[in-house]
């Protein structure tokens, strides 16, 4: 992995009025003309930002009017590791007022205008609804008065067995603007994952759907949501949300009564007021998962004031929303990703939630979605855009898509090609933006900017206020080169805790071992000493290590699937310990999916290791290369590289990967076979 090339050709450049009138430049001026400081480019804005912490987040808390019901003592205190960071200590917030005062100014009962698109798949009875801003706040009042009189006190934990609905953004507002936690799963997900994540936080009460409908069928899951209410001893309640007119509500065992979601919300006049729990600044807000792809999934919380400040920092000043937008992140509710997506609410933005297959009834239905509800931002993940260039669409010719002023891409690294596919069949116009940041934080924290050009493979910035280095081995920075993503100092929206890890143990080994005290953040990243972009390669635990060189795997997947005869790919290297602690011999192994009708004969192994030599290098020439019918994937869509090496280094697959965490389960039977023929022949 090379420095970054120096002489490529911009593929966007801001207009002077864009950059006039983006949310950055009002904070720039404000800066000035509040604190008279005069940082007049990108440069000396992100070094202040990363250099003084306390002035740069005190910024952010004034710049968006941000309500504290207790004024904080301080910005933070710092201790001797980021771990026991305290951030505005003292103060009190709420994070479900914010997101109901529409863009910063008081919600009003009358308030007409959209808050809230929902869109399912063509075809779907009511595959269209709308809230207006006054109908959102209603049905949260409602919501959270109900939740309130069943005994939901500041601190419980509230579930969700939910998809990407409205129902389950209202839930989630409702549980939150009484103090208590929130934490979803979606209901595609196995009782038993939803077991080994929700079995941990003890929930009070759970808001569910017993069936849903993805990819043009129904999915029947009301003998999944039996067994995850048999398999929490602490559910008192469950809230049915029906999917068809008329559904009836299951009982459940001994003490879990059962609610339909009918029960609670009532159309009309608002019944009473909406008020908001005043909490401290790190309470916790809600309870996401790791991917627990090698074992349980660890509960990440996050805090009340870290994620509203964070995420009105990255949405305003970095993706340069604007009030009235329509927003729209593809995105199940079991994502971060939708946790993100919902903050736009805090801004004024009409948020667009859509349920279903992103190739139902094909890779287009998406894009007729933007042109249909007038979609401002698009944000979709990498695997996406790829798929849509594979199939060679072109949905800038067959849509109507002047609207679109942004599109986000993340959940993998988006290759040069990728990007040069937006701007030859999107719209040269298009801003695009991929970013990289992770569940861990519940943000992107490299990301886009609206005063810098886009160039292929590359993200514009590291955000305002992530102070990110790339550090080698030895924990040295290094720039024009490839090393371990690291945050120097603490972030606002870095977890307050794992759940059940009262000494902070757990959390520490997650991301402060490697380094001490210092967060790693596993992703290989590569930032230009000139201009402060970046290159994401991929997890730093998944690296191809040829004779002492290191690749990320992003970067062979560019080769490999630019390749016509090749839908999918993973690869691996074996190199590391194997059965008993022996070291093994490193092998490079690709494995491919091939087109339909196609084999992998002696011809097309040539030709992809001809590919790879010539656009690569000889030194990444697989060992093997095999076929497969598909990738494992994780519930999110991102490939399983690490539980793959680790079943071809003799792992056990049950100390290799947990089934629940996967969204193909099935898909593991061709890799067991082949890394037992494989490891027999070795």
């Amino acid at each position: 992995m090379g420095a970054t090339p120096k002489t490529v050709e911009a593929l966007w450049q801001p207009h002077p009025d864009q950059i006039k009138n983006s949310n950055l430049t009002r904070f720039q001026q404000w800066l000035y003309d509040k604190r008279r400081l005069d940082l007049n480019d990108h440069r000396a804005l992100y070094d202040w930002s990363v250099r003084d912490l306390d002035a740069f987040w005190s910024a952010i808390a004034d710049f968006f009017d941000v309500r504290f019901h207790s004024p904080a003592e301080r910005v933070l205190d710092r201790e001797r590791d980021q771990l026991r960071t305290q951030w505005f200590p003292g103060g009190t917030i709420n994070y479900a007022e914010h997101l109901l005062r529409f863009g910063l100014n008081e919600f009003l009962a009358s308030d007409s205008r959209p808050a809230v698109v929902y869109c399912a798949e063509p075809g779907e009875p009511d595959n269209r609804q709308e809230l207006t801003r006054s109908e959102l706040v209603n049905q949260v009042a409602q919501v959270a008065s109900v939740l309130s009189r069943i005994g939901v006190q500041r601190g419980d934990r509230v579930a969700g067995y939910l998809p990407n609905r409205i129902e389950t953004l209202v839930a989630f507002l409702a549980t939150a603007s009484l103090g208590a936690i929130w934490s979803n799963c979606p209901p595609e997900l196995s009782s038993g994952g939803v077991l080994d994540r929700l079995a941990q936080i003890e929930p009070k009460v759970l808001f569910a759907v017993a069936g849903y409908r993805y990819g043009g069928k129904q999915h029947d899951r009301r003998t999944a949501l039996a067994e995850v209410a048999a398999g929490l001893p602490s559910l008192e309640q469950v809230i049915l949300i029906p999917q068809t007119p008329g559904e009836s509500i299951p009982e459940f065992r001994g003490k879990i009564s059962a609610l339909s979601w009918s029960d609670l919300i009532s159309p009309g006049p608002a019944r009473g007021t909406l008020s908001f729990q005043a909490v401290p600044f790190d309470h916790p807000l809600w309870i996401l998962y790791s991917s627990g792809t090698t074992g349980v999934p660890k509960p990440i919380v996050h805090g009340h004031g870290g994620i509203l400040l964070e995420h009105l920092k990255a949405l305003s000043l970095h993706l340069d929303l604007q009030p009235g937008d329509k927003f729209c992140w593809y995105t199940t509710a079991g994502w971060m990703m939708w946790n993100f997506l919902i903050s736009g609410l805090a801004l004024g933005t009409v948020v667009v939630l859509y349920d279903g297959s992103p190739k139902h009834p094909d890779l287009r239905v998406l894009w007729k979605m933007i042109e249909t509800e007038k979609i401002n931002y698009f944000g979709t993940s990498a695997p996406f855009l790829l798929a849509c260039q594979k199939e060679k669409l072109e949905p800038g010719k067959e849509f109507r898509l002047q609207t679109l002023r942004s599109i986000g891409s993340t959940g993998a690294p988006l290759p040069s090609d990728g990007f040069r596919w937006v701007y030859d069949q999107v719209g040269a116009n298009v801003w695009l933006g991929s970013l990289s940041g992770g569940t861990d934080v519940c943000t992107a924290f490299v990301l886009s900017h609206p005063w810098l050009p886009v160039y292929p493979g590359r993200l514009q910035c590291r955000g305002l206020g992530a102070p990110i280095e790339a550090w080698d081995e030895n924990g040295r920075r290094v720039w024009d080169e490839v090393g371990e993503l690291v945050l120097t100092a603490a972030m606002p929206c870095m977890p307050v805790c794992f759940w059940n890890d009262p000494d902070g143990a757990r959390l520490r080994q997650a991301y402060f071992d490697y380094y001490p005290g210092v967060w790693r953040h596993g992703d290989w990243i590569e930032i230009d000493a000139a201009t402060g972009q970046c290159v994401i390669y991929g997890r730093s635990d998944s690296t191809l290590n040829r004779g002492g060189v290191r690749m990320g795997t992003s970067e062979f997947y560019r080769v490999v699937e630019s390749a016509p005869e090749i839908v999918g790919s993973l690869v691996i290297d074996t190199t590391g310990l194997g059965q008993g602690g022996k070291e093994t011999s490193g092998k490079l192994l690709l494995f491919v999916v091939l087109r339909e009708a196609l084999v992998l004969d002696d011809a097309l192994i040539d030709r992809i290791r001809a590919r790879i030599k010539a656009e690569l290098s000889p030194r990444y020439l697989p060992d093997a290369i095999f076929a497969v019918p598909e990738i494992p994937q994780t519930l999110n869509g991102k490939k399983l590289e690490v539980p793959v090496k680790r079943i071809f280094q003799g792992v056990a697959v049950s100390r290799s990967v947990s089934r629940e965490a996967m969204s193909n389960p099935n898909s593991l039977g061709p890799f067991l076979e082949l890394a037992e023929m494989y490891r027999a022949r070795e």
